[in-house]
């Protein structure tokens, strides 16, 4: 994202321009090299790179074999820094080596005036220096370097921090008050008591380090349901790793949550227009094919934005000349229903904003989905909110404790539905990848503002009620470009994107590139690519064979093309589609490919 750069900065470069920055002071006979690994010829050992964007390169390199390239990615700059023991009242001298454009070098916490450095373009390597005395009372400081936002990967190499030496580093004691909290299927989230001196956290699966944090929370994902585990955590500084915490064990919860039983293995979803008509023309419920595992009805809407109050019916005679009487419709579902099909209302679409901004809209909102699930005879519900209807309020910054009331009270509806009908209750949602994989770069509003609220606003939800989840299936059309976790821009249409954004669902990843924000991997069985039925169904159209890779490449790990996946899940559910009635407009292509499809 394009930001106006600070004009300290500005002026910084400026200077330096100019010559007019103060000359280098002459090192005293005690001034040492202070920084730990400033040639990254132990990879990143002492540095911490924001949101993972560091990794050490053996090209291009300024100086031995190693080099440190880090890349930005949405709201992330790629800082990478190292805190470093200082003296008080005593004179430092910070350098290294960059290539890039825009790239920082700078030190805070000096305890006088931060300092910082920079180039506007360096497409070879350039020197920054700059310098700085440390305060009355400063013991450390932080030497970092980083990019700015939207720019390509950068490196910086032989990276110096000169002065006196400080008082030596005490190894941080090892972490206390490790405590499991509620585990799901897949997920067990941690925390512990702060370590005095500690700059980071490693946080390991039995012997294997499997997270490296600065707060004191992580979560422990992509586990096996109903299996115990064993944690324990370190504390980090300049000097090292501490002994282990002690351990702690929690065992995660059964799989097969959220009313997934009765589903095939491989299922297809699709959305039946039934309460209007569009260019696809008006089908009939008993006239859809065996091949659709589940149908969700498209769509329940509200009787105002805020109300909650849901209303379904079937499309009027006047726009739907073939349309079934009600009675005809209900004896259909039950057909459909003894067949093993499940069928669900589906609430919101494109024109049905839903915002239960109030406690009253979502009493409101069980109360008639309740309603239309009785008098239909349903399975369950499909969340389907699209446009405005899901946002985060300024300041709702973590999305495992939400606090905007459309969200809270969301969840606590579903809740309270599932509660009410049991085990069996099926419930599907559909977001935009606005609403879902955008969450990698932004979240909400962002850090400084400006954001669009919406961004990444499903997160919450899903993760709320990832144990009662049946089925996600993200709606792969009508999307921008969206940044997949190798950190590159995806576009619709082909494979590689479908690959891209159901790969971030099974893997997880960072919020908005805070790894201390990690959301978690949902199961394989859980997630279904969602995707047009035909051209004219919506933007983003994949020809049969595209989506074959796709599958191929997710299930078996073949014709994956440039993406490589995190893991490969011969477990993903199938494939959702608008819509059954844009299918059979084109022929039953759609369905017709799914059913050929060998999932062997």
């Amino acid at each position: 994202m394009d930001r106006t750069r600070p004009l300290t900065l500005l002026l910084a470069g400026a200077l330096a321009a100019g010559g007019l920055l103060a000359a280098t002071p002459t090192a005293q006979a005690a001034d040492a090299e202070l920084a730990r690994n400033g040639g990254f010829e132990a990879g990143l050992d002492g540095w911490t790179c924001s949101a993972g964007s560091g990794a050490a390169v053996t090209s291009p390199v300024h100086g031995g074999t190693k080099a440190l390239q880090a890349t930005p990615a949405g709201s992330d700059n790629a800082r990478c820094s190292q805190t470093v023991t200082v003296k008080p009242n005593s004179s430092y001298t910070l350098s290294g080596w960059v290539r890039g454009s825009y790239v920082y070098l700078g030190a805070t916490g000096t305890g006088t005036t931060d300092v910082s450095t920079w180039t506007g373009s360096a497409p070879d390597w350039q020197r920054l220096a700059t310098t700085f005395t440390t305060g009355a009372s400063t013991t450390s400081v932080t030497i970092y370097t980083h990019a700015w936002y939207g720019t390509p990967a950068y490196q910086a190499d032989d990276l110096s921090l000169y002065g006196p030496g400080g008082d030596p580093v005490q190894l941080p004691a090892a972490p206390t008050g490790l405590a499991a909290g509620s585990p799901t299927s897949t997920t067990v989230p941690l925390t512990w008591a702060a370590v005095s001196g500690a700059t980071s956290y490693h946080v390991y699966q039995g012997a294997t380090r499997i997270q490296t944090v600065t707060g004191t929370s992580a979560t422990a994902t992509g586990l096996t349901a109903s299996t115990p585990y064993t944690f324990q955590v370190t504390a980090v500084n300049s000097a090292g790793e501490s002994p282990k915490s002690a351990a702690v064990t929690a065992t995660t919860t059964s799989g097969g949550g959220g009313g997934g039983g009765g589903l095939p293995a491989h299922a297809l979803v699709g959305y039946l227009h039934a309460s209007f008509a569009n260019g696809s023309g008006y089908t009939r419920m008993a006239d859809v094919p065996d091949s659709w595992d589940v149908v969700n009805l498209a769509f329940g809407e509200p009787t105002s934005v805020t109300s909650g109050d849901i209303r379904f019916s079937l499309c009027p005679v006047a726009e739907c000349p073939n349309v079934e009487t009600p009675a005809e419709f209900k004896t259909a579902i039950k057909a459909k229903q003894a067949a093993g099909k499940k069928v669900l209302i589906s609430i919101g679409g494109q024109n049905g904003q839903v915002q239960l901004a109030t406690t009253a809209a979502r009493d409101t909102f069980v109360s008639s989905v309740s309603k239309i699930i009785d008098e239909y005879g349903l399975n369950g519900l499909d969340i389907d909110f699209e446009g405005h209807s899901l946002s985060l309020q300024t300041g709702d910054t973590d999305f495992r404790n939400p606090t905007s009331p459309v969200i809270v009270n969301l969840i606590q509806a579903v809740k309270t539905l599932k509660a009410k009908y049991g085990p069996g209750f099926v419930l599907t949602m559909a977001p935009e990848t606005f609403f879902v994989q955008l969450g990698y770069q932004y979240y909400g509003s962002g850090p400084w503002g400006g954001q669009d609220p919406r961004a990444g606003a499903y997160l919450p939800v899903i993760h709320a009620l990832r144990d009662d989840l049946t089925l996600l299936h993200v709606q792969d059309y009508n999307s921008g470009s969206v940044m997949g976790l190798d950190n590159q821009y995806h576009s619709m249409g082909g494979a590689d994107f479908h690959i891209a954004m159901t790969d971030m669902l099974l893997t997880g990843f960072p919020v908005a590139g805070n790894t201390d924000r990690f959301f978690p991997a949902l199961r394989a069985d859980q997630v279904a690519i969602g995707l047009p039925a035909s051209t004219q169904a919506g933007n983003g159209h994949t020809a049969p064979a595209e989506v074959n890779k796709a599958l191929d490449c997710l299930t078996k790990k073949t014709n994956c093309g440039t993406y490589q996946t995190h893991g490969t899940w011969p477990a993903l559910r199938g494939l959702m589609t608008w819509s059954i009635n844009w299918d059979r407009y084109n022929q039953w292509a759609f369905s017709q490919n799914f059913d050929a499809y060998n999932w062997s």
